[in-house]
């Protein structure tokens, strides 16, 4: 398989743990995090949300106007957060 480079930006306290657990166990920071990535994508996977909204194709434009008509109907009461995730790799 192909492999592709990718920058992003940690806490460097959780730099720092990925660092040290690359050390124990003699790999690197690239493998931990690669790992990471893809236990928690097999969690998304297995999620409602997810399996529902994977395979959604695109919405021809008479779709798009009526789902924002709906949006637009709706109340500040309706658009409250409902729920928070926060995640760690």
């Amino acid at each position: 398989m192909a492999k592709g480079a990718l920058n992003f930006k940690m806490d460097e306290t959780d730099i720092y743990e990925v660092r040290e657990a690359a050390s124990v166990y003699n790999t690197t920071m690239t493998e931990i995090i690669t790992e990471a990535v893809h236990e928690y994508l097999e969690k998304l996977h297995k999620d409602p949300f997810y399996r529902l909204s994977v395979n959604v194709k695109e919405a021809s434009d008479e779709e798009s106007a009526e789902t924002l008509n709906e949006i637009e109907g709706l109340s500040d009461d309706d658009l409250t957060t409902s729920s928070v995730r926060k995640f760690k790799l």
